[in-house]
Parts: structure tokens; C-alpha cells; sequence
């Protein structure tokens, strides 16, 4: 079918499977980054400040879909590691009839409620309009975001991370190319970023969709005897809703911080909408190799190699820490020249002055973020979802509640809400850890 986790040297496996996982993501967060930075340069600080509010809350809707499409790709990869090639197919018809019913609630729902979600952000006057015109046209991008999801998480299951890469990098190409145009060519203001970023979408998701149609047939026809059951549906559900809740826990803790931030005003929003691109950007590696490791973790739980995981956990934290203390050091010695490509330094030096603040701050505790990642990752693969959802409560409650309480501090302000999160991740790593120490031997039989 494609490469199994199960076999062979660990680190090189793990490396090898998560390196094109981590470049495709990477090349994902272009469809981002080059509408900050282009809307950024040619349209100015309040459209900066308007789409990167826009983004913290299609990142938080979106998560939804990634986080069924990663519990998804959870129960597949442990079907493919038991040889149950019925239970993967269904496994599959399930999912996509699950995530794409999903898709079409989420789209009636927003479109329904798009007024009351700007107000509920607490978005100021002079960016309603415009935050309004991005979102209607990004969020007509929402099946393509479907379909590259549902797909590459399919691929990845079977240990395939190259194929993903491939339509990512071809899609992110396109982006940025229609960006330019759209905004520089054709001054089509916000709408022309959102515009650019659908078109992309779609490229991916339905390029990615035809790929598997044609490459791997077999997962994709019907068969007799594989038809959608309600027991399959409840099994995706088990793993998905969890993850998915997990996700959704997360950016909306993200969200509500979203709303603070705007309460400072047009500058720090700015401020904000750049260097969060920065900082996702920084450490998304490590987010993907949590992906990768749970990917590896599931098929050898499947598997019942539990020799492996063991190993696997050794190496996957040492490879995680070493990556994290290299990129805090970077993102803390280069944080003004990054912010500087986003907004013109001698118009908006407060906000690059606030961007290199939170830089700074978030950039020194990557190592943190990492761990989690792999916590993360961990318990969604040997069905323990339930601990990732905890430990996501434990770290987006603690950064919600103490930004809130910082921020109204005068001594803190708005740099209170920068310090709240790698508190939040400190203590959701010590809880993950110590639960794994005192439950390892049953949690791995």
C-alpha cells in the first residue's frame, strides 16, 4: 500500500516521515504569511490589523475540520498497523461522509452569524467593513480546506508525507503569486487576499482528492461488503470528537485572547496579527513532528510493538528539544528584522516595537510548546484523547484567565497577555508528564 512505521531504525523512520509533514505545514503557513505580509505592505496597519484578526477566528472554525481529520487519521493508521484492510475502508467512508456534513454546518453557520462573530470580537468601527469583506470570500474556501485535510491525513496514515508536501508546495506557489496580483496588480484590497488564498485551497484539496482517487483506488471504490456503518461512524467519532474538541478548545481560548487584544486598539492588533504569524510559523515544526510521532505511535500501538514506541518517545524528545532551543534563539535574536516584513519600520514603529515584545516573551519557551506537542500527539495515538483535551483545558485555561488578569494590572497591561501563554504551556506539560510517569505500564500494554 505505502510505508509502514512498524519496521526499521527508529530515528531514521521517524525523521523520514515527519521531515516532508513539517516542510508541507510550513509551506501551508504561506497561504497566511503572504497575505499578512503583502496586506501588510500595500494596503497599510488597518488592514493588517483587520485580517490577522480575521485569521485567529477561520484558524479557530477550521480546527474543527483538522481535528476530525486528525482522529481520523488516528484510527486509520491503527487499522493499517492490525492488517484490517475492511475496517480502514470503512474507516475511510465514514470519515469523509462524517467531515464533509461538518463542512456544510460550519459554512450555514458562519454565513448566518458573521455579524454577531465581529461584534462578539469586539472588532473597532474603522475595520468592520473590511473585516467583513475578508471573511465572506475566505470562508468560501472551506471545502477545499476539507478535502486537502480528509486526504492528506489519509496519506499520512499509510506513512506517505511526500504526496501532501507536493500539493502544498504547488498551491503555496500559487498563492503568493495571486496575492501580488490580486492586491499590487489589481487593487483588490482585502477581498483580492481572501480571493488568492480560496483559489489555493481549492488547487490542494481538489488535487490531492484526484491524486488518491487515481493512485490508490482501492481505499477509494466500493467493495462488497464495505458500506457506511453506524459502528464505523461512532468509532471515527470516538477518536475524532475528543481531538477535535481538543482543537477547538484551543483556538478558542485563542480567540477570546483575540477579543482582548482588540481591546488595546488598531496598533496592537497590528502588532498581534504579525507576530502570531511569526511565532505559528516558529514552531510549527514541532507541532508537525507531534503529528508525525502520533502517526508512529498508532500504527505500532496497532502493531503491538510497544518496544518501538518506547524508543520512539526517546527519540522524538530529544529531537524536539534540540529543534526548540535552535528556533527560541533565532526567533529572539532576529524578532525586529521579522516584524520589519511584515509593516514599514519608520511608519508603525509601536507596532513593531510590541511585535518584538510578544516575540520575545513566546520565543524564549518553545521548548515548552514542544513538549506538549508530543503529549499531545502521545495520548491521541493509544486512545487516551481524553488526557489531550485535559491538558489543552489546563493550558488555554491558564492563558485565558491570567491575560484577563494581567492585562487589567497597570504594571502589565498588554504585555500581560504575553506572558500568559508559556505559563499555561509550563503547566500543562508537568501534568502531562507526571501522568505518564505513574500510568506508563498500563497506558502502553
Amino acid at each position: 500500500m505505502d510505508h509502514e512505521l512498524t519496521h526499521g531504525p527508529v530515528m531514521k523512520t521517524m525523521l523520514r516521515f515527519a521531515v516532508p509533514m513539517i516542510l508541507g505545514n510550513l509551506l501551508q503557513q504561506c497561504y497566511n504569511i503572504a497575505d499578512t505580509l503583502i496586506v501588510g505592505k500595500f494596503l497599510g496597519e488597518n488592514a493588517l490589523a483587520a485580517v490577522g484578526s480575521a485569521f485567529t477566528l477561520m484558524t479557530f472554525l477550521t480546527s474543527i475540520i483538522l481535528g476530525l481529520a486528525m482522529g481520523s487519521g488516528t484510527v486509520f493508521s491503527i487499522h493499517y498497523g492490525q492488517k484490517d484492510m475492511r475496517g480502514l475502508k470503512e474507516g475511510i467512508l465514514a470519515s469523509f461522509v462524517l467531515l464533509g456534513v461538518v463542512t456544510v454546518i460550519l459554512n450555514v453557520l458562519i454565513f448566518a452569524g458573521i455579524d454577531w462573530i465581529i461584534l462578539f470580537l469586539r472588532t473597532p468601527a474603522e475595520l468592520t467593513g473590511m473585516m467583513k469583506e475578508y471573511l465572506i470570500v475566505i470562508f468560501a474556501g472551506m471545502s477545499g480546506i476539507f478535502l486537502y485535510n480528509f486526504f492528506a491525513s489519509l496519506l499520512r496514515s499509510l506513512g506517505n508525507s511526500v504526496i501532501p508536501l507536493f500539493f502544498l508546495a504547488v498551491s503555496a506557489g500559487l498563492n503568493i503569486f495571486l496575492d501580488l496580483w490580486f492586491v499590487a496588480g489589481l487593487n483588490r484590497g482585502v477581498a483580492g487576499a481572501a480571493e488568492a488564498t480560496v483559489i489555493s485551497q481549492y488547487v490542494s484539496g481538489i488535487g490531492i482528492a484526484v491524486f488518491t482517487w487515481v493512485k490508490f483506488p482501492e481505499l477509494i471504490r466500493r467493495e462488497e461488503g464495505v458500506r457506511l456503518r453506524i459502528s464505523r461512524i461512532r468509532e471515527i467519532t470516538g477518536f475524532s470528537a475528543l481531538t477535535c474538541l481538543q482543537q477547538s478548545i484551543m483556538n478558542l481560548g485563542i480567540l477570546a485572547v483575540q477579543g482582548l487584544v482588540n481591546s488595546f486598539g488598531t496598533t496592537i492588533m497590528a502588532a498581534f496579527a504579525a507576530a502570531v504569524k511569526i511565532d505559528a510559523f516558529a514552531y510549527l515544526p514541532v507541532q508537525d513532528f507531534g503529528n508525525a510521532f502520533s502517526i508512529f505511535v498508532a500504527q505500532n500501538y496497532g502493531a503491538g510493538r510497544t518496544d518501538r514506541i518506547k524508543k520512539g518517545i526517546r527519540t522524538a524528545v530529544l529531537t524536539s528539544v534540540s529543534f526548540s532551543l535552535v528556533i527560541s534563539a533565532a526567533v529572539f535574536v532576529f524578532a525586529r528584522l521579522l516584524m520589519a516584513l511584515f509593516i514599514d519600520e519608520e511608519a508603525s514603529a509601536a507596532v513593531i516595537a510590541e511585535g518584538v515584545r510578544y516575540l520575545r516573551i513566546e520565543g524564549s519557551f518553545y521548548l515548552l510548546i514542544g513538549g506538549l506537542f508530543l503529549l499531545y500527539g502521545l495520548y491521541r495515538a493509544i486512545g487516551k484523547p481524553g488526557m489531550s483535551v485535559v491538558l489543552t483545558i489546563v493550558s488555554l485555561g491558564t492563558r485565558v484567565a491570567l491575560a484577563y488578569l494581567l492585562s487589567a494590572v497597570p504594571a502589565f497591561g498588554v504585555t500581560g497577555i504575553w506572558w500568559s501563554v508559556p505559563f499555561g504551556w509550563f503547566l500543562a506539560d508537568a501534568l502531562g508528564i507526571g501522568y505518564y510517569l505513574i500510568r506508563r505500564k498500563r497506558l502502553l500494554c
